[in-house]
């Protein structure tokens, strides 16, 4: 009885033992939580033997470091919206000022009313195409719901686009080299000649003059030559308010492509670029349509 008695003493004994270091151990553990920045990457270590102990400090290290990503991300969309609020004020302003100034040289010089009034007149414009940008990007942003679509004929939606745009594309002298035939594609044509006028708008703001449309089964594409200064990353070309330059002298918010992603999303396509040869490509992919994935 007593070696059996002594055997029990000994394994309660030392049941305590590693109880008691568990429990300083997560004391340890806890002050070095509680004391800790929380903006600092810290990581716990653990000391104790066992699955139990270090499944605990695995996981905690894992919450702590996706706490830590979580901030990194807040932190840069916050600066990327400060950039952003920075970047609109000043395209908003631009032509506003510009708006402005020529109505006060009109209130000075009354026989100089004739010359203004059609600066006047692109300023504001200007204004109204770039609040019509953030109010559509905002509007994509808060309904996610995917788009009504359907089967679509692809190229009337671009003439249109092309009748609309074409004093632009006469004062840039561009002629636009045209697709021809029929084309059917998995798209809704409001959103469609959207797009359209997005892409024909940023060959002409952002391009070194021409542009060429084609268009094969289930793609569009649109390749004009670059302009000058620095050539755009395709790869951040569709972010919102990207720029390749940071003079932001060619106009608009830096919108423009990223409501061509986004709504050639919400279609179930996608947008590509890719540079090569002196030319930005953008290249516009359709979605099958659901009778065709089945």
């Amino acid at each position: 009885m007593l070696p059996a008695l002594i055997l029990t003493l000994a394994a309660l004994a030392a049941a305590l033992l590693r109880l008691l270091a568990y429990r300083g151990q997560l004391l340890e553990m806890a002050r070095i939580l509680e004391e800790t920045p929380a903006e600092s990457n810290l990581r716990l270590t653990v000391r104790m033997s066992g699955a139990a102990p270090r499944r605990l400090c695995r996981a905690i290290n894992a919450r702590l470091e996706a706490g830590r990503q979580l901030r990194m991300e807040t932190m840069r969309e916050e600066r990327e919206l400060k950039y952003a609020m920075a970047a609109i004020s000043h395209d908003i302003r631009t032509p506003l000022t510009g708006a402005l100034g020529y109505l006060q040289l009109m209130e000075d010089a009354p026989e100089g009313r004739e010359a203004y009034l059609p600066i006047v007149r692109r300023r504001l414009e200007q204004l109204e195409e770039l609040l019509g940008e953030l109010f559509l990007y905002t509007r994509l942003l808060n309904d996610p719901a995917p788009m009504e679509c359907g089967p679509t004929a692809a190229l009337p939606p671009l003439w249109e686009a092309l009748a609309e745009l074409c004093p632009q594309l006469e004062a840039a002298g561009v002629t636009p080299e045209l697709p021809s035939g029929d084309l059917s594609v998995w798209a809704s044509a409001p959103a469609l000649g959207r797009v359209y006028r997005n892409l024909i708008v940023n060959a002409l703001r952002h391009g070194g003059g021409g542009l060429a449309i084609s268009a094969g089964e289930g793609e569009i594409r649109f390749s004009n030559p670059l302009g000058p200064g620095p050539a755009p990353d395709p790869a951040r070309l569709f972010d919102r308010f990207y720029q390749s330059s940071p003079a932001r002298g060619a106009g608009g918010a830096g919108l423009g492509l990223s409501i061509v992603r986004e709504l050639m999303e919400r279609m179930g396509g996608r947008a590509s670029a890719r540079i090569g040869e002196g030319k930005l490509e953008i290249c516009l992919t359709f979605s099958p349509g659901p009778d065709r994935d089945m």
